[in-house]
């Protein structure tokens, strides 16, 4: 199962137990969280989670709130879990960015299911998946990035912004459309915020952070020299 890591999220730790005993029956790797602070600090601590599997009643921090914290950072697929056959919750989930609402009491195996359904669905059972544009090479599978071959550490938004300039590279992106597509489309923040992480990113790039032209009163545009 090519070590695919799923997080599960519940603070019932029977609950936990019997997803983890199906799912790692399965071959998938899986990591636990007792409540939502937990799994928030667990996510960012393993970027390469491929799924969360996510109860909704938990202390401290409840499903909605953690896919909130989640959603502001990644669109990592989520499956909701919740005791309430509530539309109004399965609305508000999907409102969210919820990928899956499985309701209380539910099937392993029909969970094991819908698990594979969507890391199908989202091309994360797949290959590595790399981008590479002048010297600068990002693997999107393992959250790594390399300038003329030596690793280099960025921050999870700082990635997905090099990612997108580099999945767009020629093309003038707007800051509005940058906040869009690497804030996610419910981002009010100030557009400005882009302008402070590209200087951060620019400068962790050193000589390559030239590619990143700068189209003034609009946004930015990534650009590699064509190699002869």
């Amino acid at each position: 199962m090519q070590d695919i890591k799923i997080m599960v999220v519940d603070d019932e730790s029977r609950m936990r137990k019997l997803v983890r005993d199906f799912l790692t029956r399965e071959g998938y790797k899986v990591i636990e969280a007792g409540d939502g602070e937990e799994a928030v600090d667990l996510f960012y601590a393993n970027r390469d989670v491929a799924l969360i599997i996510l109860d909704v009643m938990m202390p401290k921090m409840d499903g909605w709130q953690t896919c909130r914290e989640i959603r502001a950072e990644s669109k990592v697929p989520i499956i909701m879990l919740t005791a309430k056959g509530d539309e109004q919750d399965e609305l508000r989930g999907f409102e969210l960015g919820v990928d899956e609402y499985i309701s209380k009491p539910f099937s392993p195996k029909i969970l094991v299911a819908r698990v594979e359904a969507i890391l199908r669905r989202s091309g994360k059972a797949e290959a590595e998946e790399m981008l590479s544009a002048g010297g600068i090479e990002i693997n999107k599978t393992a959250h790594e990035v390399s300038v003329d071959g030596k690793k280099i550490d960025l921050s999870f938004k700082e990635f997905e912004l090099l990612s997108y300039f580099l999945e767009n590279q020629g093309i003038a992106l707007s800051r509005e459309k940058i906040l869009n597509h690497v804030w996610n489309y419910d981002y009010f923040g100030d557009a400005r915020t882009i302008d402070t992480h590209v200087k951060k990113l620019r400068s962790k790039l050193g000589d390559k952070g030239d590619l990143i032209h700068t189209i003034w009163g609009m946004g930015y545009k990534f650009e590699a020299e064509k190699e002869a």
